[in-house]
């Protein structure tokens, strides 16, 4: 049975599905700021907020750090200013993880290096995210499977080869490994999602859990992953579209998210057992929608009832329609009233009819 729990959140096909709020780099470097994305994910339903952490000077070359990095979106003149403006220390990682536990919510963040997994290690962090550019990251993957805690893997950009080599790397030292179906888009085109990859995912992994990592515009294609067996869910989390940075544009504002969490939680209980029935709240309307065998006009008693006697009417509640075949021919003990209701009780031979019936 594929199951992975978080902070005592078990994950299987019968939970409701386990949605993160990728806060990211949205919070723009303000440590209130990234609090309040805390709350209001939490309050819109969020499981998981979500950070990554860079240990930029060890992740990016000197000419990547270095490289000038002017436009709208940036908080630095060099991209590794940019990126340095952005990023929490252990003072505000150790601050965010005590508002998180105050709230409720789980914290957890994408370690992008190595120094990263030792940070977040030192915080004892309940679970790791690899993002999809790490897929073929081999040493990383192993070294953050060594932490012993849940690994969610993005595979973005990967084929399926790509993920059976991360899956080899991981599950032989750390099997708590859940695998997330993603289009590196930013954001992502619906004819690129390829959503069918989760049951291909379920198919070929049958004891990990599956999800979607989803960088599309809108809530709907996470219903849609839910409904192919996706049981955790990724999404991209911001306070105001407009805000400066380059994730906001595809992230889910608070009203957004919130009904996404809604529909994915109504959408577990509509899936029933599968087990057809009638329930309770459709009896009254099936008898006002429904109809029934009655007399098509007067007849007296003693009378043989051919098809043109009888009528099919609403409302329902008596002699079902498709009983009509065992009415016809048999003769009636009483007279009938248009529109009367025909009975077992009324017909010759109803004892036997019944006990054939």
């Amino acid at each position: 049975m594929r199951r992975l729990t978080i902070q005592n959140r078990v994950i299987d096909d019968a939970a409701d599905c386990y949605v993160i709020a990728e806060i990211g780099h949205n919070h723009q470097g303000k440590l209130k700021t990234c609090m309040e994305m805390f709350r209001v994910a939490k309050e819109c339903g969020a499981d998981a907020v979500k950070l990554q952490k860079r240990d930029n000077r060890t992740l990016f070359t000197r000419t990547a750090y270095e490289r000038p990095y002017d436009n709208e979106n940036s908080f630095g003149a060099t991209y590794g200013e940019h990126r340095e403006a952005l990023e929490f220390g252990e003072s505000e990682y150790r601050e965010l993880k005590s508002w998180a536990q105050e709230i409720g919510v789980t914290m957890f963040a994408t370690a992008f290096d190595f120094p990263s997994v030792d940070f977040l290690a030192k915080l004892e962090m309940p679970a790791y995210k690899v993002a999809s550019g790490d897929l073929k990251n081999i040493p990383l993957l192993k070294y953050i499977a060594q932490a012993g805690k849940p690994i969610i893997l993005s595979t973005g950009g990967g084929t399926m080869e790509d993920v059976l080599r991360a899956y080899d790397a991981v599950m032989p030292i750390n099997p708590q490994l859940c695998i997330l179906q993603c289009t590196a888009g930013y954001p992502a085109a619906f004819e690129e999602l390829n959503l069918r990859v989760i049951t291909t995912f379920r198919e070929r992994f049958p004891q990990t859990v599956v999800g979607l990592s989803s960088h599309d515009n809108g809530i709907a294609m996470a219903l849609a992953a839910y409904m192919l067996g996706a049981r955790v869910i990724e999404k991209h989390f911001t306070l105001n579209h407009t805000w400066k940075g380059t994730d906001h544009a595809f992230s889910l504002e608070p009203i957004g998210f919130q009904k996404m969490v809604r529909d994915l939680r109504r959408a577990r209980i509509a899936l029933g057992d599968g087990v057809k029935r009638v329930y309770p709240s459709e009896v009254a309307p099936m008898v006002k929608m429904g109809k029934q065998l009655v007399a098509a006009r007067d007849l007296p008693a003693g009378h043989a009832l051919r098809p043109e006697d009888i009528a099919i009417k609403s409302p329902g509640g008596g002699l079902e329609p498709y009983e009509l075949d065992k009415v016809v021919g048999r003769t009636i003990r009483v007279a009938l009233q248009q529109d009367q209701a025909i009975s077992f009780d009324i017909l010759n031979g109803a004892e036997s009819w019944k006990q054939v019936a």
